[in-house]
């Protein structure tokens, strides 16, 4: 038994003065910081994040925005987490109090796991990087999994079990419609996200967020080896779109749609388990503009322009694209309507999901035809043909469900 339990622990540690983790190859108390410096730097960014959000859309709206907590009202996230924190906990008495209590944190767990997987800095221009920190060498992410792209997808995906079960758990129609509605806009979304990523690990080779960047380091100039670039932008945008309506953000918010549910999934929701949903979703907006920047744009790869501090320039240029992203989710936000719940399915089933997989398809006939050695300009020209030719049959189709069911509509209240 002892022996068994020996080789067990031998497939994961070994020890030579101190414990290490075999697949990571740092010692458990170097990775413990590292936990705890992710997760402070991650909640500091959502608090940050809070403040950036309300501050645009108020300039966006041609309104103050938060100003008297702080500098330019830097502190009024602060001050608004310490008042939820004091706020009286309420538990309804038809809820299933243990889901109840347990969802908010269904929530809150996966976003954070996500960013464990995101490379925020390193030297990819000379190296893998790897950097050397108190004598270990490292990456700049919390971890490397070989599938780390694949534990993205099973954490967005599980995300959703929080919200789902916080408005089943309520014990109140409001936030169950809520949660069905999130249900089947993450069905719906999903599918259209994985194929923009199948598309992602076609050019690169690897489910690994570091190899990803490290596939994207190269061209004439620093960005000429970005996935946003070499896979034609039409992943990059199926992915952006895919991605907010992940997050349900405007203007894919529908699952706490105030006009027709009060607040949604988390409206029987108060204090501290009521900021723990908008924590979780800060933090995955965050972590998703974190993604699409491994993804598509290099990550933390740019030029170094000087030698003094190289190794700051890629946490500098990592942040600056993250910043672009986080602009681009509160820009939705404030310019754009909410679409109707037909609409939002439309978009995932009949546009999205098609308009991906074709895309998809020719990617993978290039990638044979260089492969084979075939003449490029007539796979992607068969390729483009075969997709419209696809695309015109899906809207002939969805045009003739419809004059039917106009036709059945008119014979029935005729």
């Amino acid at each position: 038994m002892m022996l068994a339990q020996q080789e067990y622990l031998d497939d994961f540690t070994w020890f030579d003065g101190t414990w290490k983790t075999l697949w990571l190859g740092e010692d458990i108390v170097f990775l413990v910081l590292k936990v705890v410096l992710v997760f402070a730097m991650l909640l500091v960014s959502v608090m940050l994040m809070v403040w950036f959000e309300r501050k645009v859309v108020s300039d966006l709206q041609n309104r103050i925005g938060p100003n008297v907590a702080g500098p330019w009202g830097i502190l009024q996230t602060l001050a608004d987490g310490i008042k939820l924190f004091f706020k009286e906990d309420l538990t309804p008495d038809q809820s299933d109090r243990f889901v109840f209590k347990l969802a908010p944190y269904l929530s809150l767990i996966p976003a954070f796991l996500m960013f464990s997987i995101v490379p925020i800095g390193g030297d990819f221009t000379n190296g893998d990087g790897s950097v050397e920190i108190a004598g270990q060498t490292t990456f700049l992410q919390l971890v490397d999994p070989p599938m780390g792209i694949l534990l993205f997808l099973a954490m967005s995906g599980l995300g959703i079990y929080g919200v789902m079960l916080a408005g089943w758990a309520s014990g109140s129609k409001y936030p169950l419609l809520g949660a069905v509605r999130a249900s089947a806009q993450m069905v719906s979304y999903e599918a259209a996200l994985g194929l923009s990523l199948a598309a992602v690990f076609l050019t690169s080779g690897s489910l690994s967020t570091n190899q990803i960047v490290q596939s994207q380091t190269d061209g004439a100039f620093f960005v000429g080896g970005w996935n946003v670039f070499s896979l034609g932008f039409i992943p990059f945008v199926v992915f952006l779109i895919a991605g907010t309506a992940e997050l349900n953000r405007p203007p894919f918010d529908l699952v706490e749609a105030e006009q027709e549910l009060v607040g949604g999934f988390h409206t029987e929701y108060s204090s501290l388990r009521f900021s723990l949903f908008f924590l979780a979703e800060f933090m995955n907006v965050v972590t998703m503009a974190a993604i699409i920047v491994t993804l598509f744009f290099g990550g933390p790869h740019g030029p170094i322009l000087t030698d003094t501090l190289g190794g700051v320039w890629p946490i500098l240029w990592f942040f600056l694209k993250v910043l672009v992203f986080l602009f681009i989710f509160v820009w939705f936000r404030a310019t754009l309507p909410r679409l109707r719940y037909d609409q939002l399915m439309d978009l995932g089933w009949k546009l999205l999901i098609p308009f991906s997989l074709g895309w998809f398809l020719i990617l993978a006939s290039i990638q044979v035809g260089r492969d084979e050695g075939w003449n490029l300009f007539v796979v992607v020209g068969v390729g483009i043909v075969g997709m419209g030719l696809g695309a015109a049959l899906l809207l002939g189709a969805i045009r003739t469900a419809r004059l039917s069911r106009s036709e059945s509509e008119i014979v029935e209240y005729s």
